[in-house]
């Protein structure tokens, strides 16, 4: 049956797209994550500033991803036959407001309240920002525009929470989010001035998700994903307090290894997701063999700032083709869907974020920095045996 999930390039569409599009959309997923990451960087600021915990702090993920991981994979259903292009510029403006909103809050609740606006922005982005590479690129450029998109993922590490919080350290933690409004509304004006029109022609349906799902590669594919964000998310979330507590380390250093692993994590995204397009299966492997052995060794790496920058860059490197991979994964899976399969991945993903800062807030507020990385380890690990025992075609 043909849908909105097939999203075919008109016959006259050109055979060699500009790349400015596709950067445009890249530039967009950054300011995303650097928006729904940057509490990472500045966890113990904020928690001091907002008189709460460092695990309530680290609930303004939870928040942020469980309103995206709702709307993501209802995306296709929401925005009907609107022009996917206008889409992606409202969307981009409404994240700029929700940064406005964070970046004034004077409470927890004001915080939440933004994070819920970014939850809605980012949750509509993600829903369709996954499914452009086809649209914006053919045949082997594909591989190449999805990497380029999702490198917006992993040089949020490196630019967007390593900058806020040097920024932060200048002048205060509502400074990052001041710069981040005003790059959600620069983002908007690129999309505006690059993207094509990306119409579609017929509406989005419920039934096309349970459709995508009932494949046993998708199936599969978005189980992997849960399974290695959650355990990300769980211990990463929480890296700061782990690399004060245990390692001793100041602000100023923990930015510098958090830029560190944001740098290993656009090497990850470069080199994993040429590799996706051609063994994706091998390139999920490397990714969660990777992470679930950077959480296993990071509690013992402590003891000096050598052996934590080598467990960060095993990390940033591995979670760097985590998007990338597993996204290929589920696309490959299913061509025939590939919005619907996208934004169930999205949504999953989301979800996985949320309940992974959730559960890391849980376990860092009651067992301590270990138990944590130990538990993000578990899950990541989980899903390595899933990968290991699956594969995407059928």
């Amino acid at each position: 049956m043909t849908n909105a999930d097939t999203l075919a390039p008109p016959a006259d569409a050109p055979a060699a797209p500009r790349w400015s599009p596709v950067l445009a959309v890249a530039l967009a997923t950054f300011t995303v994550v650097s928006s729904e990451m940057m509490p990472v960087g500045l966890l113990t600021p904020m928690s001091h500033s907002l008189v709460v915990s460092d695990g309530t702090t680290g609930l303004s993920l939870t928040i942020t991803g469980l309103i995206a991981a709702v709307l993501s994979p209802l995306t296709p259903v929401l925005v009907g036959l609107r022009d996917r292009r206008t889409v992606l510029i409202a969307f981009m403006l409404l994240l700029g407001a929700a940064n406005a909103v964070t970046a004034l809050a004077p409470n927890f609740a004001v915080l939440a309240a933004g994070r819920v606006l970014l939850g809605v922005a980012m949750g509509i982005v993600w829903g369709l920002a996954g499914s452009l590479g086809p649209r914006l690129a053919e045949g082997p450029r594909i591989a190449l525009a999805m990497t380029l998109i999702f490198s917006g993922v992993s040089i949020a590490s490196v630019l967007g929470v390593p900058l806020g919080t040097y920024l932060a350290a200048l002048l205060d933690w509502r400074a990052a989010f001041w710069a981040l409004t005003l790059l959600g509304l620069a983002s908007a004006a690129v999309l505006a001035a690059t993207l094509p029109a990306l119409p579609v022609t017929e509406r989005g349906r419920l039934g096309g998700l349970a459709d995508a799902l009932r494949n046993p590669g998708v199936a599969a594919g978005t189980a992997i994903t849960a399974f290695v964000v959650l355990g990300h998310f769980a211990g990463y979330t929480y890296v700061r307090p782990v690399l004060e507590a245990d390692a001793g380390l100041t602000s100023g250093v923990i930015a510098s290894c958090l830029l560190v692993y944001g740098l290993a994590g656009v090497a990850g995204n470069f080199t994993l997701g040429p590799l996706s397009g051609r063994r994706p299966k091998t390139a999920v492997t490397i990714a969660l063999t990777g992470v679930t052995l950077a959480a296993v060794l990071l509690p013992y790496a402590t003891g000096g700032l050598v052996t934590v920058l080598l467990a960060l860059v095993v990390w940033g490197a591995s979670y760097g083709g985590v998007s990338v991979s597993t996204q290929t994964w589920v696309r490959t899976a299913d061509p025939s869907r590939i919005e619907s399969s996208a934004a169930v991945w999205a949504g999953v993903f989301n979800a996985s974020i949320a309940l992974g800062s959730f559960a890391g807030g849980l376990v860092v507020d009651r067992a301590g920095n270990h138990a944590v990385l130990f538990t993000a380890a578990g899950l990541a690990g989980a899903g390595l045996l899933l990968t290991l025992l699956t594969r995407p075609g059928s």
